[in-house]
């Protein structure tokens, strides 16, 4: 398990997150929701080892992060930003391997798994294209492909425990969406702890297993998303009216609570 407790975070004299606590378990999706400034992206950075807090400590299997250094990070978990950079103008199927780089090479067959995670996310064709050519919705499949192969070749090693993914869907279209998300579900399956950070509601019902709702810093609810996701909580944490309805096959449908326009 991967075990937050106390969490405070600073930025600028105040605090981002503020005494927070929170477990992630292995073959369990975590979606982290909430609005803008909530602390979203920065609780996932603190779990993945990228920040350190101000107080508090984060451990894997009783191990502070701390301690695991750069390579003993890169091999539990693996981590997408919310907008990786990219220029080089090399191979997507070299973009894709980097993510191995900080594994072991000779426990790993970089090709193979660099293929198979093209493969997972649809860009097998584009293997041979230069990153830098690609759309916005290819760029962001090929980074994810990138993190997977990460997390895979972590777990030859006797890693890949945990994959953090900071608003992988928001350049995609619906279908790449569902894609996405997906192949983050195939992973919780194969055993390994999701967290993800999404601002489309309806996704995180339809595919986490738990939600944690963030408001200034603080977790606002926590649950599964039918106990999260109730109008008069939304309502409150958003600030705006937020409707919560039923839809085909029980499905939560979340949607703005408005008038239609005139």
């Amino acid at each position: 398990m991967l075990e937050a407790c106390g969490i405070t975070l600073m930025r600028g004299g105040r605090a981002v997150l503020d005494d927070l606590a929170l477990t992630l378990r292995p073959g369990e999706c975590t979606a982290l929701v909430g609005p803008n400034g909530a602390g979203k992206s920065s609780l996932l950075a603190v779990l993945s080892g990228e920040l350190a807090p101000a107080r508090g400590r984060v451990t894997l299997a009783g191990r502070p992060l701390s301690a695991l250094g750069a390579a003993g990070l890169a091999k539990a978990r693996a981590v997408l930003e919310q907008a990786p950079s990219l220029s080089a103008p090399f191979p997507v199927a070299e973009l894709v391997a980097l993510g191995m780089a900080a594994v072991p090479r000779a426990t790993i067959d970089e090709h193979a798994l660099a293929a198979r995670a093209m493969t997972a996310v649809g860009i097998a064709h584009l293997a041979a294209r230069p990153a830098n050519r690609l759309s916005g919705g290819e760029r962001a499949r090929a980074h994810l492909a990138r993190v997977l192969a990460q997390l895979w070749a972590g777990r030859t090693a006797g890693g890949g425990h945990f994959l953090m993914l900071d608003e992988p869907t928001a350049s995609l279209d619906l279908a790449h969406q569902v894609g996405v998300m997906t192949a983050a579900r195939r992973e919780r399956d194969a055993g390994t702890g999701v967290l993800v950070v999404l601002h489309d509601l309806n996704l995180a019902a339809a595919f986490a297993d738990r939600v944690v709702l963030l408001s200034d810093g603080r977790i606002a609810a926590e649950g599964p998303p039918s106990a999260v996701f109730r109008s008069e909580t939304l309502s409150r944490v958003y600030g705006t009216p937020v409707a919560v309805e039923r839809g085909h096959r029980g499905a939560l449908r979340i949607g703005l609570d408005l008038p239609p326009a005139a």
